[in-house]
């Protein structure tokens, strides 16, 4: 195995990474963590404000940014630990597929919005002006799909149900995608390891290829994102209403950052191999440590760190809080004055039945 010189070690087989490379990564931990535990945090306080919701597009991608952080946080740490310790396993597909799941749950949170963008740019023009904007901030954030007295029919569902979750045609589109793209990371990984042995596989050039293609698919990604960002704001434009013109300026902001944080960490990725230097048999013999951690924590701050934190910026507003609908109660206070003439007096005693009957039929059932 292939180990850093100039690093501290404490035997022939344990090398650790340079300091410089330590920094980069326990950075790279410290903001991921931060980032994952406000999405976690975030995702709580959206349940016990409402828990009749169930799950919406916010807390749906409050997750996924969430996972994708936790992940980058685990591998970030054990890449530390693998690499100090020797593991042998990690230079064996371990490292490679801690390296690749977060990935894939990024790429899955923002192919996502990337489908609810496409959704609403090829959406009815009658069904805008019907909306009257509503229909953007639902297809952005979705706080509630549910309609003012229907609480009673939500109430039966739970929160963790999958009926409450609506799948689009485009959204069943980019799970099959990101099923078929854990497949290909998994076939890597077995490549990968099957490298490590006596045979004609380079495990350095099936990696090389895994980070080329996954580089393109975020280029073309950022690409989309800001075609649709444009074509949505153009069409927002035309809807007069304050709530649409504050959710426009955010739909701007997620195309322009996608465009820029995606295309400069791919460009970074398929210039160089940085993504692949914390994993010890891809590293050179005498890295420069200083630009290589710079480099590392570039790659990873700007394509994943800064669009995960716009996007818990942009989705910061809470649900509505659960209004419980109670019957009104009616009740008709008669008052009885002791007066023999009036109790037996056939008139009074008609409008009084008359009052109940009418009080009766306007309480709800």
């Amino acid at each position: 195995m292939v180990v850093l010189s100039g690093g501290t070690g404490d035997g022939a087989g344990r090398r650790c990474l340079p300091p410089a490379l330590v920094a980069a990564e326990v950075l790279l931990a410290c903001v991921d963590g931060a980032i994952a535990s406000v999405a976690v945090f975030q995702l709580l306080r959206m349940y016990f404000r409402n828990q009749q919701l169930g799950w919406t597009r916010q807390k749906i991608f409050h997750l996924m940014i969430g996972s994708s952080n936790i992940g980058y946080l685990i591998y970030f740490i054990t890449t530390l630990v693998a690499t100090c310790e020797g593991w042998l396993c990690w230079s064996g597909g371990c490292g490679f597929i801690l390296m690749a799941c977060p990935q894939i749950l990024f790429l899955a949170a923002f192919l996502l919005l990337l489908s609810f963008w496409v959704d609403l740019c090829h959406q009815p023009n009658d069904e805008d002006e019907e909306d009257d904007g509503q229909g953007y901030n639902e297809t952005l954030l979705e706080k509630s799909k549910v309609k003012p007295g229907s609480h009673q029919a939500v109430g039966r569902r739970r929160c963790c149900s999958l009926r409450t979750i609506h799948v689009g045609s485009r959204q069943k589109f980019v799970i099959m995608v990101i099923v078929l793209t854990f497949i290909c990371v998994v076939a890597f990984t077995l490549l990968i390891w099957a490298g490590k042995g006596k045979n004609p596989i380079d495990a350095s050039v099936m990696a090389r290829v895994y980070l080329d293609i996954f580089s393109a698919v975020f280029l073309l990604l950022g690409g989309a994102l800001a075609c649709y960002g444009i074509l949505l704001f153009l069409k927002m434009k035309k809807v007069r209403s304050e709530m649409v013109s504050t959710e426009m300026w955010k739909v701007a902001g997620l195309a322009v950052l996608s465009l820029l944080c995606f295309v400069s960490s791919s460009i970074l990725a398929l210039v160089t191999n940085i993504p692949l230097q914390v994993l010890s048999y891809w590293l050179p013999d005498q890295p420069n440590s200083i630009d290589s951690s710079v480099f590392i924590f570039l790659y990873y701050f700007i394509g994943s760190s800064v669009p995960s934190g716009f996007v818990l910026w942009v989705m910061r507003e809470m649900p509505p809080r659960l209004i419980v609908e109670r019957p009104i109660q009616s009740s008709v206070v008669t008052i009885i004055r002791d007066r023999p003439t009036a109790s037996q007096n056939p008139q009074w005693r008609a409008a009084v039945t008359s009052s109940q009957n009418k009080a009766l039929k306007a309480s709800p059932i």
